[in-house]
């Protein structure tokens, strides 16, 4: 389909976005690489008089690496995730979880700050950062803030960022232990049926921290603290699994849809979790 007649902006500056969106409020939307928005635009699902283009801005292109985390910005696309050498030996689980998006022509434009700012239960990016306890900034006319990427998802296309505010930059811990991001999805180029994201930690032979996130389960990213805990102290054995699995379809709540039934959605992602604790625990 055609979307609605829209008026397109292009500035050079986080100022001249920023004064674009207190001009025109609710009827203005910031675009990053479009993968998201403009589908939707042209499917009158989302109606958009007002179109920010954010690709001339600076300063949201980089990925810098420290010693304690890792600030990626939010025009940093999934192919650049994926070819960052120095990113894939200090957080591999992002290269994992990159490949797995989409397809090649989607990687190369579909950015990292789009696939976490619009609040799709079905994008990976925002169960993924949940897992890695990652933090937005966001910048509005007030300044900067930042916001606990666990706070960020109120429902589904509904976040703490309002709507005048700008995401610019994801922050993450380095993360540590092993890692695994399992995918089940219908096709190539298809949202996830189910996903898990998962960290760990080994001490000895027992699990000592733990992070799992599950993906398009709910109608938000869904951080299943209660499938963490299951597993710590413990030798991630059999029982184990079983507990971790059972506490996390305690916390999912999906939907039918044209993916599956409710009751083949929770069976994927038993299967998918259980997958992804057990790959994370042979590279601990």
């Amino acid at each position: 389909m055609i979307p609605a007649a829209f008026e397109y902006y292009r500035p050079k500056d986080m100022a001249g976005v920023l004064s674009i969106l207190e001009e025109h409020g609710d009827d203005a939307r910031v675009m990053a690489g479009g993968h998201s928005l403009i589908p939707m635009m042209k499917l009158r699902m989302a109606d958009v008089p007002h179109l920010i283009d954010l690709q001339d801005v600076g300063g949201m292109s980089d990925i810098e690496i420290s010693s304690d985390s890792i600030r990626i910005g939010a025009l940093v696309t999934q192919a650049e995730i994926i070819d960052h050498a120095d990113l894939a030996k200090v957080a591999p689980i992002l290269r994992e979880a990159a490949l797995q998006i989409a397809d090649p022509q989607v990687r190369y434009m579909g950015t990292v700050g789009g696939n976490v700012a619009n609040g799709d239960p079905g994008n990976d990016m925002p169960g993924l950062m949940q897992c890695l306890d990652a933090v937005f900034t966001v910048v509005g006319a007030d300044g900067e803030r930042d916001i606990p990427a666990r706070d960020f998802y109120e429902a589904a296309y509904m976040t703490a960022r309002e709507d005048e505010e700008v995401l610019t930059a994801v922050t993450i811990p380095l993360p540590n232990g092993g890692y695994a991001y399992e995918k089940q999805k219908r096709k190539i180029g298809d949202y996830a049926t189910a996903a898990a994201a998962v960290q760990i930690v080994k001490d000895g032979e027992t699990c000592s921290s733990v992070a799992i996130a599950m993906t398009n389960l709910s109608d938000t990213p869904i951080y299943s603290e209660a499938a963490g805990a299951a597993l710590i102290g413990t030798a991630v054995d059999a029982v184990a699994l079983d507990a971790a699995v059972a506490a996390m379809l305690g916390d999912i709540d999906p939907s039918e849809d044209n993916r599956g039934p409710v009751a083949f959605k929770n069976h994927v992602a038993g299967v998918i979790l259980r997958r992804a604790i057990e790959r994370a625990w042979s590279r601990a």
